[in-house]
């Protein structure tokens, strides 16, 4: 038969218009569209075509939606699976891949913006900074899911730099409690956002001591992404000792710094 093509297209942190201009144009091409329900803005099923075939794949199981992606695409469709974020951060979708490859289904991973740039979006923040952090780590605290070792929250917050903690926000105290133990001091700069980019967004801000009640008095225990780090007082409100004005400037731009397009 006649195969088609299964696209994994990141949707994005929330916000419809944030989905790429390709990620909108195969969406609105699709004769399937198989969406996370939990995670993935239902506004963008607005760009599917009326005609085509929709699902929620909140409840069903890794053979349910592998299942019918290859039966689709068996049967020429084209197949748009849209995942939240970046589908390449913990997307799940190498699980999908997998059965696609073995039946000779071709593929295509469409790039999303992720919910930890939507985040630096709505703090208005740089997540690198010179002489503060030039590194950013993305990783989630071991639950249901193992994480290895050698990435435990105490292991990498020796290095110091800014940390992106998915998938842990119910875990908010623990969460704290590694990341003292690996060496973050308790006036380090946190902020968790809810939702980031969608209408009900949410920004706690705090310090490691205080960030878990914040939070709790916020009432947030899902969908929200943890960010530690000093590059976070650059855009701090709360009486920051390093405001946005007294930043290190990059030599990038510096009028003593020259490059193949600038000479100082």
């Amino acid at each position: 038969m006649t195969k088609g093509k299964v696209y994994f297209i990141g949707a994005g942190p929330g916000d419809p218009e944030l989905i790429t201009v390709k990620g909108k144009r195969l969406l609105s091409e699709a004769d399937l569209v198989v969406y996370a329900g939990s995670l993935v803005n239902p506004a963008l099923l607005a760009f599917a075509r009326k005609e085509a075939e929709i699902h929620n794949s909140a409840s069903m199981t890794l053979d349910e939606i592998v299942g019918l992606l290859i039966a689709a695409a068996q049967g020429g469709k084209t197949v748009a699976r849209l995942q939240s974020g970046d589908p390449s951060i913990y997307g799940a979708i190498q699980e999908q891949i997998a059965p696609l490859v073995k039946a000779g289904i071709p593929f295509e991973i469409v790039p999303g913006v992720s919910s930890v740039f939507g985040s630096a979006a709505a703090l208005g923040q740089e997540l690198t900074l010179p002489e503060v952090s030039q590194t950013l780590i993305l990783t989630r605290r071991a639950g249901r899911t193992r994480v290895p070792d050698s990435e435990s929250l105490p292991n990498l917050a020796k290095a110091g730099a800014t940390m992106a903690i998915f998938l842990s926000v119910s875990a908010i105290r623990e969460v704290v409690s590694e990341l003292l133990a690996g060496g973050y001091r308790k006036e380090t700069p946190a902020v968790v956002v809810q939702k980031a980019t969608l209408p009900d967004e949410k920004i706690v801000r705090g310090r490691l001591e205080n960030i878990a009640d914040l939070v709790q008095a916020a009432g947030i225990k899902s969908t929200a992404l943890i960010l530690v780090g000093e590059v976070l007082r650059a855009s701090d409100s709360q009486g920051s000792d390093n405001p946005a004005g007294a930043i290190t400037p990059s030599r990038l731009y510096n009028l003593e710094f020259s490059h193949e397009y600038r000479k100082k």
